[in-house]
């Protein structure tokens, strides 16, 4: 079962926070292949909001809403079940100090 996992804060972080713990948190699901991919996303200011009305691509610079969250990161997981990926999510260094949200992959075309 694959899960999408957002990886959340109030805040954009600062880029000197210490990141040893997070090897700690992937090293590990990496080894057994319950980690499909991660990665650290740009800031929401460096994003590109794309539209299509009245069969015209709009294109926006900057965060797509006005939130005071920002998705800092994702990763896919594949396990067994929501309780494992439960499990996973809740040892991942941002779940101390932001949080994490997880979306099981839908199946394709029901």
């Amino acid at each position: 079962m694959k899960f999408m996992m957002f990886v959340v804060s109030d805040s954009q972080p600062d880029s000197e926070q210490d990141q040893s713990d997070i090897d700690l948190w992937v090293d590990p699901l990496d080894a057994s292949g319950k980690r499909v991919i991660g990665e650290v996303l740009a800031p929401p200011s460096d994003s590109t909001v794309v539209r299509v009305r009245g069969g015209k691509v709009l294109t926006t610079r900057g965060p797509f809403a006005e939130t005071s969250e920002v998705i800092l990161g994702f990763d896919i997981l594949d396990v067994e079940n929501l309780d494992e990926a439960i499990d996973i999510a809740s040892r991942h260094p941002m779940a101390r100090n932001g949080q994490i949200e997880l979306r099981a992959f839908a199946p394709w075309g029901e």
